[in-house]
């Protein structure tokens, strides 16, 4: 069992964060102390750990929320298999931008070793032509 120091700690967050998540109703303490600490469990630190990597993929908060309950069972996966595929087909396309902007960098800094003058910028990607 962890105090919430200890969880925050291990997450590599603030303290208000894990209260932040637990009033959010996204992690939840495995048990209180008599004197009112709350304890938590190693489910608890899995869970930051998924909220913060679904919130580095670009989730919201809500978002979030919806794929713990279907995680947890709690909601049957085909109720929200639109909202899965549309999330899925935006994440693909941001891993596009992304491999474009890292092979753009790359010549960025291919041309400042060798003293060059930097590339212009094309893309494949309509999204990013100005």
């Amino acid at each position: 069992m962890y105090t919430i120091g200890k969880l925050a700690s291990l997450a590599h967050l603030r303290t208000d964060s894990v209260r932040f998540y637990e009033r959010q109703g996204l992690i939840q303490a495995a048990r209180k102390t008599d004197c009112g600490y709350h304890l938590y469990d190693d489910d608890a630190l899995v869970q930051i750990k998924f909220v913060k990597h679904a919130q580095r993929c670009g989730f919201s908060l809500a978002e979030i929320r919806e794929l713990m309950l279907v995680r947890n069972g709690q909601v049957p996966g085909r109720e929200i298999c639109s909202f899965a595929e549309s999330k899925r087909k935006e994440i693909a396309e941001t891993v596009t931008a992304l491999q474009e902007m890292s092979g753009f960098l790359s010549s960025v800094a291919d041309s400042g070793r060798q003293n060059r003058p930097l590339p212009g910028y094309t893309s494949r990607s309509e999204s990013f032509v100005s």
